[in-house]
């Protein structure tokens, strides 16, 4: 039996600056794969490969938190209390019921109880909020202030949740909300220096719960999502493949996006 890793890998940096990658995981505990379909055991939704295109993250001194269990098990960029991100829209779950792809996760349709649920929520999703949050505190008393860069990837296709093809880059700051205007304009000046690939500040990914609540500009705590159309740096259709060739253009725009991001000083 496959020993349970830690929830996180963490590395720290000495720069205002933490990048978080909480849908990369892949591993699933027996007893909860137990319960679910085979679709759901291959974890198609995972952000493949985000923490390697943040490899660089070391050399620049930038510290990197990156979660190991599966966004199947629990989401860790959803309320805790299963609030709605988009309201109006198709909203995933703090324990998804379905894939992407409108596939069922659970062999029992019914899925999870709520006790089964609150108990995930303990069991996975506290630590992991309690040390993201507890970084954040540490980094902002060392410096003043500290930028958030949460990082993900999705199809660039997925009826369910929006038409057509998602451009390559899309920003989020909860409209603005996240963080200052400085970091905004900083970061989207960035993005427009790489033009082959697509861009979008606030369009249909304008940031999930971890960038929603951690971004409190007026208080130093800087936050953005970054969601990546996958076909911008993997094949789509092999996604456990990793070619760094393939991803090289891709990882060049984070670690600038990084390096403009730990460069800024704070507005406040």
């Amino acid at each position: 039996m496959m020993t349970e890793p830690e929830l996180y890998e963490f590395s720290v940096g000495h720069r205002p600056l933490l990048i978080n990658v909480p849908h990369a995981g892949t591993f699933i505990p027996a007893d909860v794969a137990a319960e679910m379909t085979d679709v759901a055991r291959a974890t198609p939704d995972t952000d493949w490969h985000v923490h390697r295109l943040c490899a660089f993250a070391a050399e620049l001194g930038a510290s990197l938190l990156v979660a190991t269990h599966s966004r199947y098990v629990v989401d860790l960029n959803r309320d805790p209390q299963n609030v709605a991100l988009y309201v109006g829209a198709d909203n995933t779950e703090l324990c998804p019921t379905r894939t992407f792809a409108n596939e069922p996760i659970y062999r029992d349709a019914r899925g999870l109880g709520p006790a089964a649920i609150e108990a995930r929520r303990a069991r996975y999703w506290q630590p992991y909020h309690d040390r993201l949050g507890a970084l954040l505190t540490e980094i902002h008393a060392k410096h003043g202030h500290v930028v958030l860069l949460d990082a993900h990837s999705i199809r660039s296709r997925v009826p369910r949740f929006f038409d057509g093809r998602l451009p390559d880059l899309n920003l989020g700051t909860a409209d603005g909300r996240s963080c200052s205007p400085e970091i905004q304009r900083q970061a989207e000046q960035v993005l427009a220096c790489f033009p082959r690939f697509t861009r979008v500040v606030n369009g249909r990914f304008k940031g999930g719960y971890i960038t929603r609540h951690y971004g409190q500009p007026a208080e130093g705590f800087e936050a953005l999502q970054l969601e990546i159309a996958q076909s911008s740096y993997m094949d789509e259709t092999s996604p456990e493949s990793w070619s760094p060739a393939a991803a090289e253009s891709l990882a060049e725009v984070l670690e600038e996006l990084a390096t403009a991001l730990s460069n800024v000083m704070s507005p406040q």
